[in-house]
Formats: structure tokens, sequence, C-alpha cells
């Protein structure tokens, strides 16, 4: 299959318009006229990842996070993003992203499955027609009640991660969940106003935390990764349903950071 062809499948599903104006969707590298057979799905395009991509003999990558993110004014092999995009070009392996139009499409709604949120609604609405309305997080009732350390238990379970962190006390009771996939800490303020006991997210920092807490409502920090490693199995799923005729691999992946 033509990547065009695929391209053309994965902007429907995905279109650009939805992504936030500072990120980088869509192809990175390659060209548009290469034959696929064979796709690598993962969360970000790391080097070992692209090794890995190499050697199972595929022609296309499929990411979450953009590879090209800030601005880049050389490829050559004195950085990292360089030495990444010369070995894609290399072994003419192409590069799509699907990144923040997919947590306000996909994403968050996935995560809200999983954790089987009641009565959801959108958490912070980038986007609102006469049919729609799109956005970042998801927010709505737990499945039961449940005390923070119960919720915090789930939350772990839920994404299968080793552990979670937890701003607040253990014992209060949550009702109301606020989950955004990725990095949260700047929609803690509309989870609250929205009325959230608890806020499930990642990269949560030390003041954040706290402050948070201080405001009046708990946080779980799941980590960046560990909710949104979800949107592999989502896009295999879709590829597979889509592309019956490609084969579709996902890349060995885990959090970047082990706790010791």
């Amino acid at each position: 299959m033509i990547l065009s062809e695929i391209m053309e499948r994965l902007e429907a599903f995905c279109p650009a318009s939805f992504a936030q104006d500072w990120d980088n969707v869509g192809l990175q590298t390659g060209r548009t006229a290469s034959d696929i057979s064979t796709v690598c799905l993962c969360v970000d395009a790391t080097s070992a990842v692209i090794d890995e991509a190499r050697r199972h003999g595929a022609q296309l990558l499929v990411t979450h996070h953009p590879l090209l993110f800030t601005g880049t004014k050389r490829v050559t092999d004195q950085d990292y993003v360089g030495k990444r995009i010369l070995e894609l070009a290399r072994n003419d392996i192409a590069c799509f992203s699907l990144h923040t139009n997919f947590d306000v499409l996909h994403m968050a709604d996935a995560a809200a499955d999983d954790l089987r949120l009641r009565n959801r609604r959108v958490l912070e609405v980038t986007f609102e027609d006469d049919l729609s309305r799109e956005g970042l997080g998801r927010i709505g009732d737990l499945p039961e009640h449940m005390t923070l350390g119960e919720c915090a238990a789930f939350v772990r379970d839920t994404f299968r991660i080793p552990n979670v962190r937890v701003f607040g006390d253990p014992e209060q009771p949550v009702v109301c969940a606020a989950v955004l996939p990725g990095s949260g800490g700047d929609e803690i303020d509309i989870s609250l106003k929205e009325g959230a006991d608890v806020m499930i997210t990642g990269d949560i920092s030390h003041h954040k935390g706290i402050d948070a807490v201080e405001k009046g409502i708990a946080v779980i920090d799941a980590g960046h990764y560990g909710i949104e490693k979800i949107f592999v199995p989502y896009m295999r799923d879709f590829l597979r349903r889509e592309f019956p005729d490609l084969t579709v691999i996902e890349a060995k992946e885990s959090d970047p950071f082990i706790t010791v």
C-alpha cells in the first residue's frame, strides 16, 4: 500500500485541525510514494525503537509523540534527533505522528473507558460546533465510591503500572475523577472548577501536587507513559481493521525510568 493512502486514512481518523497550535503532527519524515507493507507502532521514536522497526523490515513508524517537536535547523549525526532522522532516511522508514489530535479525539475517551467513568464529559473543551464538543481530558463519576488510596490502587491496576504517586489524604472519599493522559498539571484548576475530587494524570511536580491538595483536589500521578501507552493497542486495532493486508507490530517500550 502507498504511504499517501495510509496518510489519508490516518488524517481522516485524527484531523490535524484538532491538534494544539504548538503541536507538530502528521508526516515527520519519509516519501509519500513509499510502498508500505509493515507498520511499527510506538509512543516515542527513540533510537532503540527505530532500530527495532528496521530489524522487522517496517517501512512506516507511527508514533504518538512527534519526532520533530522543536525547531530543527540542521540534520547531522551530532545530536540525537539528527541521528534518528538520518537512520530513518538510511532505511527508508517514514514516520507519522498522532499527538494532541489523538489526545482530543480518542486518548481521553479510551482512558475514561478503562476507568469506567460514568456521566462523563469533556474536561477542557478545545473544539465545539453544533454536533459535538471535543477537547483534552474527561471528567466523570468513578464506577463506585472509594477512598483516594483505593482509587490509586484502581488506577495502578487498570493501567498495569507498578506504582502511582498520590497527593492527598489516602483515606478521603473520592467520587468524581478527571483524567488527562500525559501531562495534566496545567488542567488541575479546571478539574477543580469542574467538580473533580481527584485528577488522574502524569508529570506532576512537587509544587503543583502540594498546591492542588491545598486548593482542595487530590492528584494521582500515573506517569506520562503510564497512561499514554494505550495509544499503541488502540492504533493496532485501528490499523488492523482499516488495513487488513498490512503487518502491524508493536515496539518494545516501557517506562523510561525505574523506581528503586
